[in-house]
């Protein structure tokens, strides 16, 4: 068997912060919904999507799934391990590198979710699955480049299992479900044709990327490419350092990220922010919350702060916003800050569903009713 090729690091990676931030968050917590990343070719997209995958631990999975079933959460299990396990069968276990699954354009819904094959479930009363690559997908990272190219229709299914982080197939009567909880990273370049506002909003994060000015920084990508193409192995030992640190920072962010509490204070911030923005529906809400708890636990925190719900909007809104003050890429972070200030003074001085607590601080939430 031929040897896989190193993957680029991703603390390698020069710039592109905000680009390395949404990945790293959804890293933390999978839960976020994906991120989609807009620029120009050669700017690293998919070479930062695949760093990410070989950053991340190895993870437990049963032999015998198709599904990268989690032997540690039987509440998730696929159709198959649960009979499986419910006829006293013993599976075996192994560990795997996370996947990462490269979506061609291309790509039928028969391709992504799989199929059941009807003919057997009727003549023999079988129920036989054959896996798509949201089974393949299952704990890792989807890949979809120039996802602007994608059928609409695919885009929705996909869109709908990295929120719903499950995948259901009914034919003639006859369902089959798996887990199927992945980072879905889209990329695309926005001159070659948009997504529809639709499928926009489906995207929890979305981040506008370029070409890097700086002279500096290009002669830095420039002399780090030419070291990694000479030596592969020997670049990625150089930076092994600074990819275990990351690994252990977002390994112990994830560990946390469930305990991370806000307070009704912090959800009534985001309520109005969003409302202010005129952005439509409640899913942006949700994603800023669950953005702001991630950066948090990330940053070693169990409990969330004005500069998280802030950089969490910076990351969840722009690709929602209306035409209209703040339709630019950039929103103007001074005045949102700006707003949220405005906001968290209006509720200290007349909010009559706060409930403060016998020191007269704000109680905190429960710790996840988003699971």
């Amino acid at each position: 068997m031929a040897k896989r090729p190193a993957v680029y690091p991703f603390t390698a990676i020069v710039g592109q912060e905000k680009m390395k931030l949404a990945l790293i968050l959804n890293a933390v917590d999978m839960r976020i919904g994906g991120v989609l990343i807009r620029g120009e070719r050669g700017t690293g997209k998919s070479t930062a999507a695949r760093a990410l995958a070989a950053l991340l631990p190895e993870i437990e999975v049963f032999v015998e799934s198709p599904f990268n079933d989690d032997p540690n959460h039987p509440d998730t299990w696929s159709d198959i391990v649960r009979e499986r396990a419910a006829a006293g069968e013993t599976l075996q276990i192994a560990h795997r590198r996370v996947p990462f699954i490269d979506l061609p354009v291309s790509a039928t819904e028969d391709r992504v979710v799989g199929t059941l094959d009807i003919e057997k479930a009727i003549q023999k009363g079988e129920r036989h699955f054959d896996p798509g690559v949201l089974a393949s997908a299952n704990r890792g990272i989807l890949y979809i480049d120039e996802v602007n190219l994608l059928d609409d229709h695919v885009v929705d299914l996909l869109l709908d299992s990295a929120a719903m982080g499950i995948n259901v197939v009914e034919r003639e009567g006859i369902s089959f479900s798996h887990p199927a909880r992945f980072i879905l990273v889209g990329t695309m370049n926005p001159e070659e044709g948009d997504l529809r506002p639709q499928l926009l909003d489906r995207f929890a994060l979305s981040v506008e990327i370029k070409g890097i000015a700086d002279a500096h920084e290009r002669m830095e990508i420039i002399e780090r490419h030419i070291a990694y193409e000479d030596d592969p192995e020997g670049f990625r030992s150089a930076w092994a350092g600074e990819e275990k640190a990351l690994a252990d920072r977002i390994a112990a962010a994830r560990e946390i990220v469930e305990e991370v509490e806000y307070s009704r204070r912090d959800l009534y911030a985001i309520a109005s922010l969003t409302s202010s923005l005129q952005i439509d529906g409640h899913r942006a809400d949700m994603v800023v919350l669950k953005t702001a708890r991630a950066h948090a636990a990330y940053e070693s925190r169990r409990s969330i702060t004005q500069r998280d719900i802030l950089l969490a909007m910076e990351l969840a809104v722009p690709h929602r916003l209306k035409r209209g003050p703040f339709a630019d890429a950039q929103m103007n972070m001074a005045q949102l800050e700006q707003k949220l200030e405005r906001v968290e003074s209006e509720w200290g001085e007349g909010d009559e569903s706060a409930e403060p607590s016998q020191d007269g601080e704000q109680q905190s939430v429960k710790k996840n009713p988003l699971r």
